[in-house]
């Protein structure tokens, strides 16, 4: 019995402590959520959403919806993409969510990612700057930074483990197709792809989007792949890329088409 009696001596001390900490939390919760430093801006944190998780169908050869890649376009149409992201998502809008459910674009979604678009069209949907950040003067460096490139914009379709979808997305990892052309590769995330390619003996027919991306972006990420999932060791350099950039376009290629606003959008 004497549990017993010491709880029961003891309880009214428990109700107060229970009591105190209930009307501690609760005034937590009544305090606003503090802002964050900046609002956010398109370069500097949607861009890169929109390229990791929206670029396969937003993209400059979409003929059917609008391209988010570009700056005017988005803003023109952020409340649409507010509601279609976020309030989808939280199911108080009639319309599909973006990016479609059970997609892998939105699976690698975070709602902080969904936060960040919303927030971005509430405070008014600013440009921004191209970001300053500092430019890689060793390989290490590249690597480094090219990880964290590959993190936001690459690893939705191509996996973290470099591995692809099976009928899907390509591997990256011990990719024949990569390491047997460097200059190939460079072309390839410049200026996209659309078609078959067959890479490690199996047969891919998708859409990879030009991504918007400078010289040293396009060196870094390339170079982290390179270095990576069991592939060949190479560096990429933005000369290079600035080279291959500067080769003319290939004249078979069909022009963009001019896109088309869908019914459904």
């Amino acid at each position: 019995m004497q549990p017993i009696s010491f709880l029961n001596s003891r309880w009214p001390l428990l109700a107060l402590g229970c009591a105190a900490t209930l009307i501690a939390a609760t005034s937590a919760s009544a305090q606003p959520a503090a802002a964050p430093a900046s609002p956010p801006t398109y370069l500097r944190d949607v861009m890169p959403i929109f390229m990791g998780n929206c670029s396969r169908c937003h993209n400059e050869q979409s003929r059917f919806v609008y391209n988010w890649l570009d700056y005017k376009t988005a803003y023109a149409d952020r409340w649409e993409i507010r509601r279609r992201v976020w309030d989808s998502y939280q199911g108080s809008y009639y319309k599909e969510t973006m990016p479609i459910a059970n997609s892998p674009e939105s699976i690698s979604l975070t709602d902080e990612q969904r936060t960040t678009i919303r927030l971005w069209v509430e405070s008014g949907g600013a440009r921004g700057e191209v970001s300053t950040a500092t430019t890689a003067k060793s390989k290490a460096e590249r690597i480094d930074a090219g990880k964290r490139l590959f993190t936001s914009i690459c690893a939705a379709c191509h996996q973290p483990s470099g591995q692809g979808l099976p009928n899907v997305f390509p591997p990256l990892a011990g990719s024949d197709f990569l390491n047997a052309d460097k200059s190939r590769a460079i072309k390839l995330v410049m200026a996209g792809r659309q078609g078959e390619v067959v890479v490690n003996g199996m047969k891919f027919n998708n859409n990879m989007p030009a991504f918007p991306l400078g010289d040293e972006d396009i060196a870094n990420v390339l170079t982290f792949v390179y270095n990576s999932f069991g592939n060949a060791g190479l560096e990429v350099t933005p000369e290079e890329v600035k080279t291959v950039r500067a080769q003319p376009a290939n004249a078979t290629a069909a022009p963009a088409p001019t896109p088309v606003k869908s019914s459904f959008e």
